[in-house]
Formats: C-alpha cells, structure tokens, sequence
C-alpha cells in the first residue's frame, strides 16, 4: 500500500515539475518577445521628407515597397535591370524584398 502511495506522490510530483518548468518557459520566452519589440520600436526613427530618395544604389538592392523597376532604374541609373538578374521572369512581378543586381551606366538622378 505504501509502495503505491509513493508512485502516485512520484507522479504527481513530476507533474507539477514539467506543468512549472513550461510555465517558466512560456514567461521567459514572453519578456524576451516584448523585450525585442520595446527596444526595436523605440530606436526606429522615421523616415521623413526625400531621405529615401537620397540613399545611395549600392551593387545588392532590396526593392521598397512601391518601387517598380522603371523606378529603380531612374534612380539608381541602371537601364539594364531585367537583363542583369535572371531571376526577374517577369518585369511586371516586382515586390518588397525582392534582391537585385545594379550596375549604374550613367550618374544617378534624384527624383524631387
């Protein structure tokens, strides 16, 4: 009888070990979550006025939201987009994220 009472005490116990041990996992996983996403949005500045206009093409490009590859070219000077990133099947198909090549032919214009 005393053997049976320990097994149940034993499950018991281990029970309430792995229920505490995953509560303190989800809490902690929590604080690190809200943690991340005070410090990311406290930092971010907004981006005011013709900055994003002014920021240099470099040879690797993320498309922005709301840039074609007409607009990409204008400002980056590069007329051969298409024909320099194989990956573009479609020159209509252009979404935010999406990584490009650019090779500047002549002297970057600024869109004002």
């Amino acid at each position: 009888m005393a053997s049976i009472s320990r097994k149940k005490i034993t499950i018991i116990s281990t029970a309430i070990a792995d229920s505490a041990s995953w509560f303190c996992a989800v809490v902690l996983l929590g604080l690190i979550l809200l943690a991340s996403i005070r410090e990311s949005s406290s930092t971010a500045e907004p981006v005011k006025g013709n900055l994003l206009l002014d920021r240099p093409c470099d040879e690797i490009y993320v498309v922005g939201e709301g840039e074609t590859l007409h607009t990409i070219s204008d400002k980056c000077g590069d007329p051969f987009i298409v024909e320099q990133n194989p990956h573009i099947h479609d020159p209509d198909d252009v979404f935010p994220g999406l990584v490009i090549k650019i090779t500047p032919s002549m002297p970057r214009k600024l869109l004002r």
